[in-house]
């Protein structure tokens, strides 16, 4: 070879590659990737000895943990990154696992559905770029559910090619020599990874971590054990993960905490830093107050005293807490096993005839004052919705804590958890359920004294025409007994009387008798249900007697016996009893001087 032929194979070999460059620059953001970086996968690269690289995508990832990559492809470095990330996904996901023995290829089905997950994944995980013929967005479900569905119904031309290997499988499975050694399990280093991950963003993000050096600062006990419930208890990880902890002394002293307060509102719980627990007992106080917060015990007081309430609420919640074991319940804290079982409600019932005693109990803020805050301390923020969020934390993590078997939960508290995942129908929905339920519906009667309305169509034919009786239209009615004292919200009145005359016509009833009470009754007689909310003229503003104007609709000889009666009231009134079918209208938070026998639906 003559010197200048050297000089030249010198000089290409010297000229740096494109495609390796980008290769390399794609490599470097993910190494930068803590969670992808802690995969011990292999890298192969190589034109000669690569027999695995894929003919026209970029990556393939074996289950030895080995990511064939295309030896000559040009493409850019956010590319490879993302091609990368999705072939060490593939081996943290478990779906080219190392095992022994042999080795069954996945089928396209498969293939397609793993790579949806994967691609899902990297859309809330992101590294590097996703080709641009790739879908925005992705199905729900593992990837057994898509797998299957496809099988059934054919893979969506927008998935089949998901891949990083073009046309051909991007994941192969590789049988596995005994003398490698165990095979090694990609999927729990994986999810070790993203657990420190994690871990590190939420200490940087408490301020706990430095976000300049990374270097973890000096942690507090209540941190310790706000990080023990989102690694270790998956019933309230959910709600820990999104719970600040304001360690402020100002604050605490400001408000008189003793120990500590929690609002709900603002997704806070304030303690004072002068407390000297060990960790097992801020586990316990943390967990009362994230109870407190998710279970709504602050809106659920209603027209109840707010301190007594909340002290019955500390004893249900410091019962529940010694039965599951969770932490161990500092000295002083409210409990009595004799109230085991019952809810914060009944036990409210219970402690209210003894005012001058439970007014000496404290809570963790202390003697005499509620540790459930009203309002956010401090500037305002931006909220999130709170009921979903605590009602999404709370189930999810029921769901986790007892698919993972992970200890015994009292009955009350999965009863409450349950009511909460699943609320209630509003008022106006379980208004109609019970006009469906109780008050009849005209049923016509077909005759061919009266024709129909189609005979013009068919002269040769006959056909009966439909009619509804009078003593059929009759029977459909219901009664309306109508608070009208000076004590009802005219807004109240609006919202009540409305639905009222629109599930009525829809039912197709008529006309409501409707009584008006205040200090006497006014009967209005029946009233055609369009005119119930809009041309009703209300009588009285005295006081509030409700019996007499039911006693009228008992009595009188021209309401149908089975007709039933609605009564629309503040709650404050006389001892009603009614012998038919009732239900009562009442506002948010009002109470009835008795116990209601019918449904009582609140107006919001």
């Amino acid at each position: 070879m003559s010197g200048r032929t050297r000089k030249k194979a010198a000089d290409e070999q010297a000229k740096p590659d494109p495609a390796t460059e980008a290769f390399t620059g794609g490599l470097a953001l993910v190494s930068a990737n803590s969670a992808l970086a802690a995969l011990n996968a292999t890298m192969c690269r190589s034109k000669d000895t690569c027999a695995h690289a894929p003919d026209a995508g970029l990556v393939r990832v074996d289950s030895d943990g080995v990511l064939h990559a295309h030896p000559t492809r040009l493409a850019d470095p956010k590319e490879w990154a993302w091609a990368v990330a999705h072939a060490l996904i593939h081996l943290g996901f478990g779906h080219v696992p190392a095992a022994t023995g042999r080795r069954v290829q996945p089928d396209r089905f498969d293939l397609a559905a793993r790579c949806v997950v994967v691609n899902r994944f990297l859309l809330t995980f992101q590294v590097g770029r996703a080709p641009e013929h790739l879908p925005d967005s992705y199905p729900d479900g593992d990837e057994e559910r898509l797998a299957a569905r496809w099988r059934r119904d054919g893979i969506p031309a927008a998935y089949e090619r998901c891949g990083t290997a073009g046309d051909e499988p991007d994941q192969l499975l590789m049988p596995w020599s005994k003398w490698m050694g165990n095979p090694p399990d990609h999927q729990l280093a994986f999810a070790h990874a993203l657990t420190r991950a994690m871990a590190t963003a939420m200490d940087m993000a408490g301020g706990r971590r430095d976000s300049m050096s990374g270097e973890a600062l000096p942690r507090q006990p209540w941190d310790r054990a706000l990080e023990w419930f989102v690694s270790s208890y998956p019933l309230l990880g959910g709600l820990a993960a999104g719970i600040t902890i304001v360690a402020d002394l100002e604050l605490a002293h400001a408000y008189r905490i003793d120990i500590a307060a929690v609002n709900a509102e603002a997704g806070e719980i304030y303690i004072n830093p002068l407390c000297r627990f060990d960790d097992e007992e801020w586990r316990f106080v943390l967990a009362h107050e994230m109870l407190h917060a998710a279970l709504r015990h602050g809106d659920r007081c209603g027209p109840r005293d707010p301190f007594l309430f909340n002290i019955a609420a500390d004893y249900v919640i410091n019962g529940w807490l010694r039965e599951m074991q969770v932490g161990t319940m500092p000295e002083g804290l409210l409990h009595d096993p004799a109230l085991a079982g019952l809810s914060a409600e009944e036990v409210y019932d219970r402690i209210a005839a003894d005012l001058r005693r439970t007014r000496r109990l404290a809570t963790l803020r202390g003697k005499g004052a509620g540790d459930i805050l009203g309002g956010p301390l401090g500037p305002p923020r931006d909220y999130v919705d709170l009921d979903e969020f605590y009602r999404r934390g709370l189930g999810q993590g029921l769901d986790l804590h007892q698919r993972q078997e992970r200890g015994y939960l009292p009955g009350g508290l999965v009863e409450e958890i349950r009511a909460l995942v699943h609320p209630p129908l509003p008022w106006d929905a379980q208004l109609a359920r019970w006009f469906d339920e109780f008050v009849p519906r005209p049923e016509p009667l077909r005759t061919y004294a009266r024709p129909s309305r189609r005979q013009a169509s068919t002269p040769d034919i006959p056909r009966a025409g439909r009619y509804f009786p009078p003593e059929e239209i009759a029977r459909c009615t219901f009664g309306v007994v109508l608070d009208t004292s000076g004590s009802m919200d005219r807004t109240l009145l609006g919202k009540a009387l409305g639905a009222i005359a629109s599930y009525a016509e829809a039912r197709d009833v008529p006309a409501a008798r409707v009584v008006f009470c205040d200090a006497a009754p006014h009967d209005a007689g029946f009233v055609p249900v369009t005119e119930i909310a809009g041309r009703v003229r209300v009588h009285g503003r005295g006081g509030t007697v409700l019996q007499p104007g039911i006693d009228l609709l008992q009595r009188a000889d021209d309401f149908p016996p089975g007709a039933p009666v609605l009564v629309i009231t503040d709650g404050w009134c006389d001892v009603l009893r009614v012998r038919r079918e009732h239900a009562y209208l009442v506002p948010q938070g009002a109470r009835l001087p008795f116990t209601a026998r019918g449904p009582v639906f609140r107006v919001r």
